[in-house]
């Protein structure tokens, strides 16, 4: 088995494993993995844009105020500190690259969202995540010291227990990955190792997230021995379209920000008035999934109207080019009509713990990114600081690697992958049917509002699955599908235990049982 050595491996090719493979370039040698093309993942298709203090009236304090309300106070004050009082030097620093922002008379255009309490919203028409991806990927390809190889599916970090010489420690020094084209799991080893690998959100049926949002990351950290916290928020996005042939196109919340609203579809009721008067729309986005999702629910819908035809055409076609297209070729005029939307699974806001410096629990293991939980986003992230927190916490773990560099080790000689699986498998249909079966029951039981006894039968179908995973992976030649398999299913357990543990309603996880928000704010950690 060949064994790759370079200074520094980083998993995940979107904004924050780009952002540290150029800040790391100036000095180390860099590999990327991705596990599909270079741009298949989340950040090529947010549509948002980037928060940032940019505008006259607003202020740092204000942005942190938002934040923390989005979150529900879950949030850690500091790392949101960290993180909004660098928001503006990255918004340089990607102009800088190129990316080409709305600007209007010089400045740069600035639109609202859900949540916020100002204009802070910097963008590339509705579809900055392309904007941003294509120009930090142009930068990554045109740098001699950034290596980036795609159709590479990380099985599992190496640490101490796969040394030649065993050492039992934790120390991460890489990852096994498959070669999707040879079908060999190879060894990428390196001095240190930044998990940027996205977050879970295919775990569930209905999700706006990419096919290869599966976890991994989160995964292969907990299995190395990396705490995970705060799993059970995932946040559901309030509009994503209806359609039967398309399933995860997002309408942006900027829509609702430049003055979308949300109707009933047979009455045209403006409901968003039953459930949050003075916020209406721009409330955050758990309180308009809940109130959605109580609208379907109660009246037996199939979908809600967001409406944004009272603008005027020229504003709509101006300020939403690539969705008013898609829809059109869908047969949906946005400047004349409603547009049917639904909730649908669209970040992972618990992950990998780290600190500051984008450091987990494992000694050569730095994280950034939606597979985190880094004390941002809390309880609920507030919309366009996704990205953000990627340039921020990708540009710190870079930062601390190169101040400590002198103190990383060559990684030893690893023990080859376990070719001992070698049969292919010829009844693949179970881990489609797994597959399935997971992200059905969790979107079923594990949804927007939850219950005890929903969250406990979710409970028992994962452990009843655990074998028959197990046992499959221990028998055949791994492949993309087995692997994403493998961590949907660690995953989708993490989030099931994570909200058995949380006796409360705090932001995105809301249940029946316990309404109520408790005084005590206190993260979900689990431990391996």
């Amino acid at each position: 088995m060949a064994q790759h050595e370079h200074d520094v491996l980083i998993i995940g090719s979107g904004a924050a494993g780009l952002t540290a493979a150029l800040t790391l370039a100036e000095t180390c040698k860099v590999l990327v993995l991705a596990k599909g093309t270079l741009r298949s993942g989340s950040t090529a298709w947010a549509q948002g844009g980037i928060a940032a203090v940019l505008d006259a009236g607003d202020t740092f304090e204000d942005h942190v105020r938002d934040t923390m309300v989005a979150g529900a106070g879950l949030n850690d004050r500091e790392t949101v500190e960290f993180v909004i009082e660098r928001a503006p030097q990255a918004i340089d620093r990607l102009c800088e690259l190129g990316v080409p922002f709305n600007r209007e008379s010089g400045d740069l255009h600035l639109t609202r969202e859900g949540g916020h309490s100002h204009r802070r919203i910097v963008h590339v028409d509705d579809a900055t995540g392309w904007a941003v991806q294509a120009a930090l990927l142009k930068a990554a390809e045109e740098n001699p010291n950034i290596t980036l190889l795609p159709d590479r599916t990380c099985v599992d970090l190496i640490t101490g227990r796969h040394e030649r010489k065993y050492s039992g420690s934790g120390r991460v020094w890489g990852a096994y990955a498959l070669d999707v084209a040879t079908g060999k799991v190879e060894a990428y080893t390196a001095k240190a190792t930044i998990m940027a690998a996205g977050g879970a959100g295919r775990v569930y049926q209905f999700s706006t997230a990419p096919r290869g949002a599966t976890g991994d990351g989160i995964a292969m950290a907990w299995r190395a021995g990396a705490r995970v916290s705060n799993m059970e928020m995932m946040q559901f996005h309030p509009t994503c379209l209806y359609n039967l042939e398309v399933k995860n196109f997002l309408i942006t919340e900027a829509v609702r920000g430049e003055g979308g609203r949300l109707l009933h579809p047979e009455t045209g009721h403006r409901f968003m008035a039953d459930y949050d008067a003075e916020r209406m729309e721009l409330a955050p986005r758990d309180v308009v999934a809940r109130a959605i999702d109580d609208q379907i629910k109660r009246y037996g819908l199939d979908y809600v109207h967001l409406d944004i035809s009272h603008q005027l055409p020229e504003f709509v076609r101006e300020h939403f080019p690539t969705i008013h297209e898609k829809l059109l070729g869908l047969g949906i005029d946005m400047t004349t009509g409603p547009i049917p939307v639904v909730p649908a699974q669209h970040y992972t806001c618990g992950g990998v713990v780290i600190d500051l410096d984008g450091r987990t629990d494992l000694p050569g293991l730095y994280a950034a990114g939606e597979c985190t939980e880094s004390g941002l986003h809390g309880a609920n992230r507030l919309a366009s600081n996704s990205l953000l927190e990627c340039f921020v916490f990708g540009e710190a773990a870079a930062q601390d690697i190169l101040a400590h560099w002198d103190g990383f080790d060559a990684p030893p000689a690893i023990r080859e992958w376990d070719e001992s699986r070698v049969t292919d498998s010829d009844e693949e249909v179970v881990i489609k049917q797994n597959w399935t079966e997971i992200r059905r029951m969790m979107w079923n039981y594990v949804g927007i509002v939850r219950t005890t006894k929903r969250l406990q039968r979710a409970g028992n179908r994962i452990d009843l699955l655990a074998s028959e995973i197990a046992d499959y992976y221990g028998n055949f030649r791994v492949t993309t599908d087995l692997i994403e398999l493998r961590n949907l299913h660690q995953c989708a357990e993490l989030i099931v235990t994570s909200a058995l543990r949380r006796h409360e309603s705090r932001g995105l996880h809301y249940t029946l049982d316990y309404p109520e928000t408790d005084d005590e704010v206190r993260d979900t950690v689990l431990v391996p």
